[in-house]
């Protein structure tokens, strides 16, 4: 199970540097040109995406029609939980001012940080109960990604560097990761990388998530991790978006 969350392409108000959040603005032409672009990147890499989900909001859910149609993909449903965090009182006005308003970025009315990082891993799984086991991609909006990144690995926040639009943050389900490389190695006789292969998916069962890709570069580098603190034991050198085995990435779960 491959999971990629993708930002919206470019809108006026990015381009502007103001405040969206849930505010309903469309992509400009930069931003659609920045989804076709997409679209032929992952076509041009070889995977395999199944399904393309996204946020309700004009901006992601025309994004993910764009990237559907290059790639020859369903386009799936709009799901609520993928919206971008509501900044309350903030949306709309440039994001300078905000700051000089509020400088600790306690926007009045905004939905509380700690909310965001939950309900986006709540949302990925109701994706994945809706989908099954496939490859999914998800259209989505840059602090929302950012913080259900964090919520599901278990970094701080200010590690995840802001994410440009369009580019990719990539998730593999751990379990069935390791259960496919059981499985690989068994076939290649190989059964003592079979063995530790299916004691990781064991261990793998409480901690969900491998994440592979931060805004299209490699975990390690995107969040500044030591290389020896991001490969897997089980994995050998190289990385990724949606590799397979023998990716390196960086062995997560959530938050205790």
């Amino acid at each position: 199970m491959t999971f990629a969350l993708i930002r919206h392409g470019q809108t006026d108000w990015n381009l502007a540097a103001r405040m969206q959040g849930r505010s309903d603005i469309p992509l400009n032409a930069t931003g659609r040109d920045q989804a076709r672009a997409a679209a032929q990147r992952l076509a041009a890499e070889g995977e395999r995406w199944d399904v393309i989900v996204s946020s309700p909001l004009d901006r992601a859910r025309e994004t993910a029609a764009i990237i559907a149609e290059g790639l020859g993909i369903p386009l799936g449903s709009a799901y609520a939980g993928l919206t971008e965090q509501d900044f309350g009182e903030a949306e709309g006005l440039a994001v300078e001012e905000a700051l000089s308003l509020w400088p600790d970025r306690r926007y009045p009315g905004m939905e509380p940080d700690a909310e965001v990082g939950l309900r986006g891993a709540r949302a990925i799984e109701d994706v994945l109960a809706e989908h099954g086991d496939v490859r999914v991609l998800a259209v989505a909006h840059g602090t929302f990604i950012r913080r259900t990144l964090s919520e599901v690995s278990g970094h701080e926040i200010e590690r995840f560097p802001k994410l440009e639009n369009t580019s990719i943050s990539t998730l593999r389900r751990l379990e069935r990761a390791m259960e496919d490389e059981a499985a690989e190695a068994r076939a290649t006789g190989a059964p003592d990388l079979a063995e530790r292969a299916e004691a990781q998916a064991e261990r793998a069962r409480a901690r969900l998530w491998e994440l592979l890709t931060v805004g299209d570069a490699p975990v390690g580098l995107a969040l500044g991790l030591d290389a020896d603190r991001v490969a897997d034991p089980a994995h050998g050198p190289g990385a990724g978006r949606g590799a397979g085995p023998g990716a390196s990435g960086e062995v997560l779960g959530r938050r205790p």
